[in-house]
């Protein structure tokens, strides 16, 4: 009869799982550790003590994982976003969990390094970055980034018209946006290149010609467009006037 309790003893259900303590010591691996961020219930003690193991936060996967959980203490993530590498940032700013504060944070340490990342790098941030970083590679030397930028899925028309009226923008930028198929449809970009010193004439009078009298006008009075473009865009108005 012992020997039976014995043998039941031994498949009986298995012992529970150690408890966090016990598996944050030497034996915590970097698969433990993700398998544990997966819980977003942990408390931010026990994610510290994550923290506070050396070996493993050097893994890039951890620290990512540290710094997206909501039990994390705010300055371990900033301190993590401070040390990310590129990618990480770009990662973490794109994932939906991360409260809006800390994801802007993310972004502008991105955009402080810009101009010390390789092409290669500014080009892969063009294409799948945030819109608040694609926004500021629109102004970037190589055309290729800022071709690549206008394509981001995340771009806005308020970033494409701030570009428009910011006095470094390239004439190859404002060529490039008067033919795009998406952004030169827009009305508020059209607005934006009626101010543009660089914008065509034939597209200025197509885009002038989509406005109102009244609208155009006002334009115009602020529109840093040429002197002749500008009279030759207030004489079709009057003619369209005078035909109506």
């Amino acid at each position: 009869m012992s020997t039976e309790k014995t043998e039941i003893a031994s498949v009986s259900p298995e012992a529970p799982a150690p408890s966090f303590p016990a598996a944050a010591g030497f034996a915590l691996t970097e698969d433990i550790a993700l398998s544990l961020l997966k819980n977003r219930d942990l408390s931010s003690g026990e994610v510290e003590q994550i923290c506070k193991n050396n070996a493993l936060i050097k893994s890039r996967k951890v620290r990512l994982a540290l710094a997206a959980h909501p039990g994390a203490p705010r300055r371990i993530v900033l301190r993590l976003i401070r040390e990310f590498y590129t990618f990480d940032l770009m990662q973490f700013s794109l994932m939906p969990a991360v409260p809006a504060d800390l994801k802007r944070v993310a972004e502008e340490q991105l955009v402080a390094r810009l101009a010390s990342i390789t092409l290669g790098e500014r080009l892969s941030l063009a294409r799948r970055s945030s819109g608040l970083v694609a926004a500021a590679l629109l102004l970037d030397k190589e055309v290729r980034v800022w071709q690549a930028a206008l394509e981001n899925p995340h771009l806005t028309e308020a970033a494409i018209t701030k570009a428009l009226l910011h006095p470094s923008v390239s004439v190859a930028f404002v060529e490039a946006v008067c033919r795009h198929a998406k952004w030169s449809l827009r009305s508020e970009i059209r607005l934006a290149l009626l101010r543009n010193p660089h914008t065509p004439l034939a597209r200025a009078l197509e885009f002038a010609r989509r406005l109102s009298p009244t609208q155009l006008r006002d334009v115009l009075r602020t529109s840093r467009l040429p002197e002749k473009i500008k009279d030759y865009l207030r004489k079709d108005l009057e003619s369209r006037g005078k035909n109506c």
